[in-house]
Parts: structure tokens; C-alpha cells; sequence
């Protein structure tokens, strides 16, 4: 089989995914403080508009520059809308409706539908059952991580939860299409789609939200967007193109079954939370799915070989 068929990680990729889902992992609690106060639009172009204007200092400040030609800001257009604007929105609109949990455990299938599309929509990332079973077991490990309690919200808000669903497709097209982006700098390109999501979501925040009708908001709510704009977006889309331009877009979304563990592990660390005997046999399964996917463990060996 060719390498590229079965793209594996290195140290370095697993620790920029560990690095990523930490600080992916906080996105969800500062989500659910903001919309409280902040309409869902009016959220998202305060995280992309700051992650933007700070990334352009960012880039000014080392001396590069931004590319100027048309064709290479439309993927950025199309790449702000898949990775940022569109799931951004759903994400927090489904925030207000339904409990971070299940939007977390929904928000995992993401590698599910990365490797499915990617399956059908490429020719280097191709569906095996070693990549299928350890997508599937990881999923099954965020449920029992997050816990059979919240499952009991399934259904009371059916769009909320078909949005977040939405989302994790957006993202799985959005690693797909961003490895596109592979010749350029990962901060030029963070930079670039950040910028065009900014611009996209600014008039539409502005017709629909009316922000500057909306009661200014408590300092709470200002620390979760700035941590939103600046941890959860600003850095983690440098990581995520490093990541996406060598490990391919289904290695990349593995990070969201990693996640709920850095989540329980940050309250367990800085807040003292407990943890029980769930949450760590569903570390240990998705640990497994996270080596079958990578390939180190083989699921039916010897089965299902494409015949030429």
C-alpha cells in the first residue's frame, strides 16, 4: 500500500494534536458562557474579527506578507466559510439550545465524516477497516467519557443537534480542502482564512444581531471572547495547518475525540474535579481507536485487500 494511503504521525504530529485539543477542549465551556449574553453571530465575528486582526499584526510583525493574487483569497473565501463561519454559527446557535456535553459528543463524529468524505473526494486518504473500526471506537469512548446521562437530551432539540451535526461536516470538507494550503506558511494561511470568515460574517452579524443594539456585556463574557479569539482560534489554526500538511485531514480531526479527555483532565487538574472508573476506560478505548487509525493496531488483518 502506498504511504500516502495510510498516512501515519510522528512525536511531533501527536504532540501538536495533544497540544490543540487542550486548547480546543476549553472552546465549548467559553461558547457556553458567551451566547448567553452575545447572539450567535455577533460571537463569531468577535472570534474570527480578533483572531484575524491579531494573526495580520502577527504576520506584519515578522516581516512576511500576505498574498495579493484573486484566485489563492477565493480559497481563502471558501476555506473561512468551511472552517470558520459556517460551524462557528451552528456551533453556537445549537449552544443555546442544547448542553455543551452532547454538543461535544456530537461534535466527534467529525473524523467520521473526514474520513468518509475524504474516501469519496480523494485519492490519498482512503477508507479502511482499521480507520473506520478506530473512528467508531473513539466515539464510543466519548460517550462513555461524557456518560449516559446526557443522551437523555437527544431529541428534545432536534435542530440544534442536526446543526452541530452540520458543523462537523463543515469541518471534515474544511480538512479536505485545506490541504490546498500546504506550500504556504501556516500562519499566512490561518491568517488568510481567518480574515476572509471575518469579512463574510461581518454583514450578516450586523444585519441580523444588531450588535450595537445588544447591552454591553460583563467582563466574564469579554474574558471568554477574548480566550475564544485568541487561544481557540488565533493559535490553534497555526497548529492546525502545521498539523493538516503533514498528517492529511483525517489524522488532523482526530483531535476532536481527544477533546472531552483534555477537558476532564484540565477540571481534574485546575479545578479539582473527580474523575470516575467511566472516564478512564473511555480513555483507554479511545486511545485504541486514536493507534487502529494510525495503524499500529490491526483490525481483521489479512481482510478486505482491494483487489487490482
Amino acid at each position: 500500500m502506498n504511504r500516502a494511503n495510510n498516512q501515519s504521525m510522528g512525536l511531533r504530529e501527536w504532540s501538536l494534536l495533544l497540544l490543540l485539543s487542550i486548547i480546543w477542549g476549553g472552546s465549548f465551556f467559553f461558547g457556553k458562557v458567551a451566547v448567553a449574553q452575545v447572539p450567535p453571530f455577533t460571537l463569531v465575528l468577535g472570534r474570527v474579527g480578533l483572531a484575524a486582526l491579531l494573526l495580520n499584526l502577527f504576520v506584519i510583525a515578522a516581516g512576511q506578507r500576505m498574498p495579493r493574487s484573486p484566485a489563492l483569497w477565493g480559497r481563502f473565501l471558501v476555506m473561512g466559510a468551511l472552517n470558520n463561519m459556517i460551524p462557528f454559527s451552528l456551533i453556537f446557535w445549537g449552544q443555546t439550545r442544547i448542553a455543551s456535553g452532547l454538543a461535544s459528543i456530537l461534535n466527534a463524529t467529525t473524523p467520521l465524516w473526514a474520513i468518509l468524505l475524504a474516501h469519496l473526494l480523494t485519492h490519498d486518504e482512503r477508507l479502511t477497516p482499521g480507520r473506520l473500526g478506530g473512528i467508531l471506537l473513539g466515539i464510543a469512548g466519548v460517550v462513555m467519557i461524557i456518560g449516559p446521562d446526557v443522551l437523555h437530551g437527544v431529541g428534545l432539540n432536534v435542530l440544534a443537534q442536526l446543526a452541530v451535526i452540520g458543523a462537523t461536516v463543515s469541518y471534515a470538507l474544511a480538512g479536505i480542502f485545506g490541504k490546498q494550503f500546504k506550500d504556504l506558511p501556516p500562519m499566512v494561511t490561518a491568517t488568510g482564512q481567518l480574515t476572509a470568515g471575518a469579512l463574510m460574517v461581518a454583514p450578516v452579524a450586523l444585519l441580523i444581531d444588531q450588535p450595537w443594539t445588544l447591552p454591553l456585556p460583563g467582563a466574564s463574557i469579554w474574558g471568554a471572547v477574548v480566550g475564544l479569539a485568541v487561544l481557540c482560534t488565533a493559535l490553534a489554526y497555526v497548529i492546525y495547518f502545521k498539523v493538516l500538511a503533514t498528517a492529511g485531514a483525517t489524522n488532523l480531526l482526530l483531535v476532536t475525540l481527544l477533546i472531552p479527555v483534555s477537558a476532564l483532565l484540565l477540571g481534574m487538574l485546575l479545578l479539582g474535579e473527580r474523575l470516575d472508573v467511566r472516564h478512564f476506560l473511555g480513555m483507554g478505548i479511545i486511545g485504541i481507536g486514536l493507534i487502529t487509525i494510525d495503524g499500529r493496531i490491526k483490525l481483521f488483518p489479512g481482510r478486505f485487500r482491494r483487489h487490482p
